[in-house]
């Protein structure tokens, strides 16, 4: 029997965002309806969609052999696992969502120490009630099965704390935000005896290796272009690339081919600044991995 490699993606808002990243990284990904265990194109590997919130459970009892789960959930669960890789990628943006806690817009509470004696609804209880714990504010924390936001609108509880990426959708309820709790982002986690078998560990490193490159690549385009070879020294000061561009030689001895790969945000500014250089036939690529 061959090798195999349990390992868990999470299942809900990152889904199809953490989807399409294995499908930039080499591994296609099939779904089936009402079915938790999806197939791949890969026969070393076993997929198990769970959800966040207890994915770090899974991989610390060995159930799985790695996971994907946010920062969060790990030290809601106090889970003993192997921390192998972040993994900055979202369903709205490439940047660390952030646990936040408001309060009406039109309340009182200006900071946290003016919640003393209040109720707090949130998902993440643990982390919630060691934050004020830390600051000696005493609050009644309570778990809250969804609807978060509603909760203080309503006026089942004089705070929250939630998660959130933009902040649109606390704003949309009316709510202020008074503090930060932490920063989170998708974390590689691995059991601890998985990490310690050769075999599984390489396989886990490889897995990193490529979803590492198919997040970087997500900022990145390629350039390719003709120039005149007089121009190319004034061109390489101008081009951000990760070292030094590719140089081709053409037919034509005064022209010469270059390829390069520079931000995405980059290229608006570079283009016209090529251009100006004698640069033709600029052609702009997408890119699957950057290694």
């Amino acid at each position: 029997m061959s090798n195999k490699l349990k390992i868990g993606l999470p299942k809900g808002s990152l889904q199809d965002a953490t989807i399409k990243l294995f499908a930039k990284s080499g591994w296609k990904i099939n779904l089936h309806h009402r079915n938790y265990f999806p197939d791949v194109n890969d026969e070393e590997l076993n997929i198990s969609m769970c959800r966040a919130q207890e994915m770090s459970v899974y991989v610390a009892d060995g159930v799985l052999d790695v996971g994907m789960t946010g920062k969060d959930w790990i030290l809601e669960n106090n889970s003993d696992v192997v921390e192998v890789s972040s993994l900055v990628y979202s369903k709205v943006s490439n940047r660390p969502a952030r646990w936040i806690l408001a309060v009406a817009g039109d309340s009182p509470y200006q900071k946290p120490e003016d919640l003393e004696g209040k109720k707090i609804a949130t998902e993440l209880v643990g982390c919630t009630k060691r934050y004020f714990e830390e600051r000696g504010i005493n609050v009644e924390v309570f778990y809250s099965w969804g609807a978060t936001e509603a909760k203080v609108v309503e006026g089942l509880c004089d705070a929250i704390v939630e998660v959130t990426e933009t902040g649109t959708t606390i704003k949309a309820h009316g709510l202020r935000i008074i503090d930060e709790i932490m920063q989170t982002n998708t974390r590689l986690i691995a059991n601890k005896n998985a990490w310690n078998d050769p075999w599984k560990r390489k396989k886990i490193e490889n897995i990193n290796l490529l979803l590492q490159g198919a997040l970087r690549a997500e900022k990145m385009v390629g350039l390719k272009m003709n120039m005149p070879k007089s121009s190319l020294d004034e061109a390489m000061k101008v081009m951000p690339c990760l070292n030094s561009p590719t140089v081709s030689s053409l037919s034509n001895p005064e022209w010469v081919s270059v390829e390069i790969m520079v931000e995405e945000m980059a290229v608006r500014e570079l283009i016209p600044q090529l251009i100006d250089m004698g640069a033709e036939g600029i052609i702009e690529y997408p890119l699957n991995k950057v290694i």
